[in-house]
């Protein structure tokens, strides 16, 4: 190193470099797990999931380890994920209780649709 605040500003990227690795890997290991309690289809497990991965992704955008948008996308779609899966559980329920309409194997025409065929 030529200088010595050269030295030392090539100590600090070191260290940088390292704290930022393990809080972007954190946050991903995290991310991914809040997306597979998502897929299980728990949803209490998922929204206790998903709290701590919004709340990693500030810490990581707080610290610049990503950017600020970065982490606003990865918090937007993670969320539309999770409000989309407990949609689909809360609907599910209501669909099972609707009896299911039979049809017959030969289903006799209206009477709209024979009007229009004599036409």
């Amino acid at each position: 190193m030529a200088t010595q605040s050269a030295a030392k500003a090539h100590r600090q990227s070191l260290k940088h470099r390292l704290r930022n690795r393990m809080v972007r890997s954190a946050t991903r290991t995290i991310v991914k797990k809040a997306e597979a309690a998502i897929a299980a289809g728990d949803p209490e497990a998922a929204r206790l999931a998903v709290r701590a991965a919004l709340s990693n992704l500030d810490r990581a955008d707080k610290k610049g380890v990503i950017h600020a948008n970065a982490a606003a996308r990865r918090k937007s779609r993670l969320v539309l994920k999770y409000n989309a899966a407990v949609a689909a559980v809360q609907a599910s329920p209501a669909e099972a209780e609707k009896p299911k309409r039979r049809q017959t194997k030969t289903a006799k025409p209206k009477a709209s649709r024979a009007k229009k065929a004599k036409k």
